[in-house]
């Protein structure tokens, strides 16, 4: 029997790399293989819980009986904290009319797509980056990739940007990134700021504006001496141009909470919401309302932060340390100074080596299969992400990640490494 045909997104469309790759780990794993598995952006809640004043004001919530449908724009009573929590966290302004509420980030991040762009829009994301590929093929936008380069920690910078910014639609950009665990410096950030501002200022009254939207989904995990900056603090002009998208997904290891927000220019927002209100994608109602009860308990918030980031960051120093280790060594690696997120940025740059075996790698996928299958990593390649096949680095995450078994993962790399000339 001959296939029908299906609309013409649905044959283009592709599936998540990720999940891809995540969903043959996981049928590996339950075959018995020990493989250590630093693909997901998640967490495992028996190392990393959520925090247990969430967890029980979701319970009671339910227990109250708030299973019905929440508001089509988020909550008031959740919205109000928002508004609260952002003010104190990053000293921005945003009423309840300006903040709508979805089940975590991606209905935001697609109704905001729908909201802005035409087909045939131009819309600019850097690469490595998480899906704006996707987003971008769902309302048949013209791709203008930025590959980001190591120099600059894969983060696109102003100069990168220049040449594409005239007559786009939406500029995607990410701090802390997903995949790269790095972030925007103050300089940077305000240069690109400052582009788009002047941009718009050049467009005629009826032309469409550039908006950008901000995905500061990790924002209150930095290291160091790291800091957060997003581009109305920078430049108030960008208020009227700026899209935010964060969630308490990350921050709070609540992946699977499934609530998540924007802040925006109000007529932007409103038509956010106007398009979710078909899509059904809400919060759910009990999770609303404990959220809602646990952002304003400034003190509970910020213990949970302080121990939440401490343990992060010592899993994601100490394999950036093994990392540097094996490259004085002589190894072909490397690793980018963890700054943010759970994510580190690594390499291996062992495309033309020969394995015991007789078997040339002779592209980067076939470095990413010999480290899985002769030492058992699993990490995410950049070009999963975007960026060039030919790219040698590696997101790898750490939300799943047992402190006991980074040395013994060291010693299987480290073999495997030995194995190879």
């Amino acid at each position: 029997m001959e296939e029908s045909k299906l609309s013409q997104l649905s044959e283009t469309l592709i599936g998540s790399e990720i999940v891809k790759l995540g969903a043959e780990i996981k049928e590996r794993i339950k075959a018995g293989e020990k493989i250590y598995n630093f693909t997901v952006g998640d967490f495992d809640p028996h190392i990393f819980p959520i925090p247990q004043l969430l967890e029980d004001e979701i319970i009671n919530a339910y227990r109250n009986k708030f299973t019905n449908y929440p508001a089509a724009e988020g909550n008031i009573d959740l919205r109000e904290t928002l508004s609260e929590f952002i003010a104190k966290g990053q000293n921005l302004d945003y009423s309840i009319s300006e903040i709508l509420v979805a089940s975590g980030g991606r209905p935001l991040i697609y109704s905001l797509f729908r909201a802005v762009c035409d087909e045939g829009d131009k819309v600019i994301y850097g690469v490595p980056s998480w899906n704006n590929n996707h987003y971008s093929h769902f309302v048949g936008a013209n791709h203008e990739v930025i590959e980001a380069r190591y120099e600059n920690n894969f983060m696109i910078s102003a100069a990168d940007l220049k040449p594409h910014i005239k007559g786009a639609a939406l500029l995607s950009l990410c701090s802390p990134q997903n995949p790269t665990g790095t972030t925007f410096s103050k300089e940077e950030l305000t240069a690109i700021c400052d582009m788009v501002v002047e941009e718009n200022i050049s467009r005629k009254p009826n032309e469409k504006k550039l908006y950008v939207m901000f995905d500061q989904m990790y924002w209150c995990l930095t290291y160091g001496a790291i800091q957060h900056y997003n581009p109305v603090s920078l430049c108030p002009a960008m208020k009227d141009y700026t899209i935010f998208i964060d969630a308490i997904s990350k921050a709070f290891a609540a992946t699977g909470v499934r609530v998540g927000w924007a802040m925006g220019p109000q007529k932007v927002i409103g038509k956010m919401k106007t398009l979710l209100t078909h899509l059904g994608a809400w919060a759910p109602m009990a999770e609303q309302k404990a959220v809602a009860k646990f952002l304003i308990q400034t003190d509970a918030v910020n213990i949970y932060l302080a121990n939440f980031k401490k343990e992060i960051e010592i899993r994601l120093v100490t394999i950036y340390d093994g990392f540097q280790k094996l490259k004085s060594e002589g190894f072909a690696v490397n690793a980018i100074v963890p700054q943010a997120a759970i994510y580190l940025t690594i390499q291996f740059d062992l495309v033309n080596k020969i394995t015991k075996n007789g078997l040339k790698l002779n592209v980067q996928a076939d470095v990413t299969d010999y480290l899985l299958n002769n030492a058992g990593l699993a990490v995410v390649p950049f070009y999963a992400f975007g960026a060039s096949p030919h790219s040698s680095w590696y997101r790898l995450s750490v939300g799943t990640c047992k402190k006991e078994e980074i040395g013994e993962m060291f010693k299987k790399l480290r073999e495997a490494l030995h194995e190879l000339n």
